[in-house]
């Protein structure tokens, strides 16, 4: 049988994924296009997160998309609101439709001859291989490990008698009321998870082995009150969508700019909101400077609430041995434990797991180099998501998915059906992630690289690519447009 065809296939249908099928519906109507999404709902991340009290890291003005006003009362929303907020949006752009639920795309192989992808995707359902072509695969997969996240082996965890439970699959049927228990890690779910699980159990501890920044914000926006009262809700979004796009990139600056002054107001911050002689140093002062690994956000102080009036206790230390009742630190303290909470980081994935072939050679993901922060050097035809760390991710999602549009259009109006980057010329090659966290440094060199100046470098500046990405021009020396079938070089050699 002849696979079905269509212009674009979006591969994953969680945030960045809806998101490009809208912007592909708003400005390309007559384009034929799919999304194939491995699990069973709309969502992706705040669908398969179910944890106690999860929640947005980043303020949904900016999460959410630039053309679907956030109207929730929150601005550090709930995952429940947030999933909500997807599915609705979906709806609204007649996306919902168009989704292949159960449906893992496990390779694809590219043909420059017919210009398009031949994409084998394998139904969850009913494990039989289904064959879709396109003329345009569009990777929105974010970049890790849906089935499992990263849990470490801690020496006698085998002799607990307790339960040991990871984050990303949180079981349903886990009842902490009354319970004593312990939290792992230290990074943005830990610091969700601790203040939730404290409302029920009889004792929460957060162990780290070290500390992280935290940033106490209030979980609404006094400016969106106002300006909701006064103006459309469309009008309303962008306001204060443009004044915390502007707030976050002046925190990263100042961040970068000026690390000590930065740490001391964190540093400060904490102090005001914990007790008088709380050792705020020994536990809320890490060793590396702001934004070298992402700063987490406290809405409304919950977490400083729970460790002041002690239902919660952070505790700063490493891990010798579980024993039968809990947990025994290196520095001899024995931890009680009836549950132990593995919030130790996720396992980066690049591209869903798919692999990818053109003209009958299999791509090496560490050896491309990414063009623009979306496109794959000697990949034709193929974009992906990457969005920004210190900043909503959707903010470069969108500015993707613009491209996308742009580059679709570029194609039709110039005859042309291939669209390449070339090699990047010779030169040092850097992560395309720069943070130094736990869980990228594991996994960072599975994924693409990047080079050192643009296009090939990417930033991490909302307003220095906002320009470049929505109006600036197509074609340079590092890209190529071509004609298929036409006689062409390796574009990896070119």
């Amino acid at each position: 049988m002849t696979p079905e065809h269509v212009d674009v296939l979006i591969v994953g249908a969680g945030l960045s994924g809806i998101g490009a099928a809208c912007h592909l519906r708003r400005r390309h109507p007559g384009r034929t296009y799919a999304l194939v999404e491995a699990r069973d709902a709309i969502g992706g991340t705040w669908d398969l997160f179910r944890y106690p009290g999860v929640r947005s890291d980043s303020d949904m003005f900016t999460l959410g998309y630039s053309f679907a006003p956030w109207t929730a009362p929150k601005s550090l929303a709930d995952g429940d609101t947030i999933r909500d907020y997807l599915r609705r949006t979906a709806d609204e752009h007649d996306v919902t439709r168009h989704i292949r639920f159960r449906h893992r795309v496990e390779r694809a192989e590219w043909d420059s001859h017919q210009a398009r992808w031949t994409v084998h995707v394998r139904r969850e359902d009913t494990t039989e291989t289904v064959v879709l072509t396109c003329s345009f695969l569009y990777a929105c997969t974010g970049y890790y490990r849906y089935e499992a996240g990263h849990t470490p082996h801690f020496t006698g965890q085998e002799r607990f008698t307790g339960r040991i439970v990871h984050p990303q699959h949180w079981p349903a049927d886990l009842d902490l009321t009354g319970r004593r228990v312990v939290v792992i890690g230290s990074g943005a779910t830990a610091v969700t998870l601790v203040p939730a699980l404290a409302r029920r159990a009889a004792r929460v501890t957060m162990l780290q082995r070290s500390p992280t920044y935290l940033l106490a914000l209030s979980s609404r926006d006094r400016l969106a009150d106002a300006v909701r009262r006064l103006l459309p809700a469309g009008l309303a979004h962008q306001t204060v969508r443009w004044k915390n796009i502007l707030l976050a990139t002046a925190n990263y600056q100042l961040s970068r700019r000026a690390p000590r002054l930065v740490r001391g107001l964190l540093r400060r911050g904490a102090a005001r909101r914990l007790p008088a002689g709380f050792d705020v140093e020994r536990h809320f002062t890490p060793r590396y400077d702001p934004w070298d690994q992402r700063l987490c956000v406290v809405p409304d102080g919950d977490l400083f609430t729970v460790l002041s009036d002690g239902r919660a206790e952070v505790v700063t230390d490493t891990v010798d041995t579980f024993t039968a009742r809990g947990i025994r630190l290196a520095s001899g303290r024995d931890l009680p434990a009836e549950v132990v909470v593995t919030a130790t980081g996720l396992d980066l994935l690049a591209l869903g797991g798919m692999t990818l072939r053109v003209d009958g050679v299999e791509v090496d993901l560490p050896e491309t180099v990414a063009y623009k922060g979306m496109m794959l050097s000697g990949v034709p035809n193929f974009a992906m998501t990457i969005g920004y760390t210190n900043a909503s991710w959707t903010l470069k999602a969108d500015l993707v998915a613009g491209y996308v549009c742009r580059l679709l259009r570029h194609l039709d109006r110039t005859g042309t059906q291939i669209v390449t980057p070339l090699a990047p010329p010779p030169g040092r090659r850097t992560p395309l992630i720069g943070l130094t966290s736990g869980y990228v440094r594991r996994g960072v060199g599975r994924l693409p690289r990047q080079g050192t100046r643009a296009p090939w470098r990417l930033h991490q500046n909302y307003l220095r690519d906002l320009l470049p990405m929505r109006y600036g021009r197509l074609t340079d020396a590092d890209v190529r447009f071509e004609r298929a079938g036409a006689p062409r070089s390796n574009p990896v050699d070119a």
